[in-house]
């Protein structure tokens, strides 16, 4: 019961990332889409559904795609549960995906061994969590040791690799998703 079932989108938070990122007013977006100016605000606002035809519009208006705008969108329920895996431990190392769907933050969990030569670098912030054993993390020419409760703060586009120290050491990876871009806060 409250676990997560196939809901409808919610393309409005989508909308709305994608205009203001292009810094456009809803007036911009009715004139070059043809929709108006109500209606766009009740899209935004997740109480008018556009129709294909509509959110095509839409799209080319915000120059992107409405399969684009589709991927960004939030699923309609505002609450998910994620449940631990109730399986014996497997020895090999594994993921699992803490956020399911295209949300504004992704978060994965590391257990076991980690392939230490491969080397990240994401295009957003990102935090890392130990939740048990130990890590060794090269980033910005630096190497960190961390164990239980640390945390590693990471901004956008800093090459990094890391790798367990303890068996089944378990890091809990959350970042700004890829389909959002960062920016810096502009002076007011």
């Amino acid at each position: 019961m409250g676990d997560h079932k196939e809901q409808p989108l919610r393309v409005g938070a989508a909308v709305r990332r994608r205009r203001r990122a292009l810094e456009l007013t809803l007036a911009v977006v009715a004139e070059r889409s043809g929709l108006s100016v109500p209606f766009l605000s009740q899209v935004e606002n997740d109480r008018a559904r556009p129709s294909r035809s509509s959110l095509e519009k839409l799209a080319d208006a915000l120059r992107t795609t409405a399969v684009e705008l589709l991927a960004a969108a939030d699923p309609a329920c505002s609450v998910d549960v994620v449940r631990s895996e109730c399986a014996e431990v497997a020895p090999e190392p594994r993921t699992r995906s803490l956020v399911r769907g295209h949300h504004q933050m992704h978060a994965s969990e590391f257990t076991g061994d980690h392939e230490a030569g491969r080397e990240f670098q994401y295009r957003n912030d990102q935090l890392m969590y130990v939740a048990d054993g130990a890590v060794e993390i090269e980033a910005e020419g630096r190497a960190y040791r961390l164990g239980r409760g640390d945390t590693l703060y990471l901004t956008g586009g800093v090459r990094h690799r890391w790798r367990a120290t303890v068996a089944e050491t378990r890091v809990v990876v959350v970042a700004v998703a890829e389909h959002i871009e960062a920016v810096q806060d502009r002076p007011r």
